[in-house]
């Protein structure tokens, strides 16, 4: 009973196995799966709606990813799609300065574009953040995303971070950096932070985990790290697996 909150099932890196891969994450017990609609401009949001139309235990999230910032998108469709009655937040959206491959000025209008459709549409946001986490709580709390909640994909900042998010009522998702062996940080703020405010995920194709390091990812691997954050827990599989089921389905409230 465990949830992928955040994986690229559209991505192309997937297209000579699509159908197998899904049936392998159903087999490890993967029983929902979150599509993220972003990278790509609207094509991936269209991709993600069509995949979670394809598949009962598939939904979607639609949104433009910061680096695609510097692209023209038309928001209106884009408001359109987020009304789909199987697209459960708007994102990845946020702020990247790391790799910084779109304008910042780009980056703050969209990101702020995408809040007003997740209030509009009164559903959640996922939240890319990369060295930009102070900018991105600012933005949230200044444009009133606590009313809708949401969560920080591939979380990087600490606990007390974590604490402050807790407050507008966003969530946090480990992926499966949390399983390398020199992640001593990451797993450190996983441990401090409640599990009640914790999601899984594997960003798939990207990070797989240990003892697939180094390979494609896929979702059947968020297996994988739900068992490292039982671990860190102190708690079994089982538990962890349906209390961050659990929260995935309070956050993403019309995933039923």
């Amino acid at each position: 009973m465990i949830t992928d909150s955040h994986t690229h099932l559209d991505s192309e890196v997937f297209d000579d196995d699509r159908e197998e891969m899904i049936g392998r994450a159903v087999a490890a017990g993967v029983t929902r799966l979150v599509t993220v609609g972003a990278g790509s401009g609207l094509d991936s949001a269209e991709r993600a709606i069509a995949l979670a139309e394809r598949y009962p235990f598939v939904w979607a999230t639609v949104g433009v990813h910061p680096h695609d910032a510097g692209k023209d998108v038309d928001f209106n469709h884009l408001t359109e799609l987020a009304r789909h009655p199987k697209v459960v937040a708007v994102g990845e959206t946020g702020l990247d300065f790391f790799r910084d491959w779109a304008p910042k000025d780009r980056q703050y209008l969209y990101f702020e574009r995408q809040v007003a459709i997740a209030l509009t549409t009164k559903k959640p946001l996922v939240i890319h953040s990369r060295d930009a986490g102070d900018e991105c709580l600012r933005i949230l709390t200044t444009n009133g995303a606590a009313a809708v909640g949401g969560v920080f994909h591939c979380f990087s900042e600490n606990a007390e971070f974590a604490a402050k998010l807790r407050e507008i009522g966003f969530l946090v998702s480990f992926p499966g950096f949390i399983t390398f062996k020199k992640q001593h940080d990451a797993r450190t703020t996983c441990t401090a932070i409640p599990l009640e405010q914790i999601m899984v995920e594997t960003d798939a194709p990207y990070m797989a985990p240990e003892p697939h390091r180094g390979k494609r990812c896929e979702p059947s691997f968020v297996v994988e790290t739900t068992r490292q954050l039982a671990a860190l827990k102190g708690l079994s599989l089982q538990e962890v697996a349906r209390q961050t089921t659990d929260n995935a389905l309070k956050l993403f409230s019309t995933m039923r």
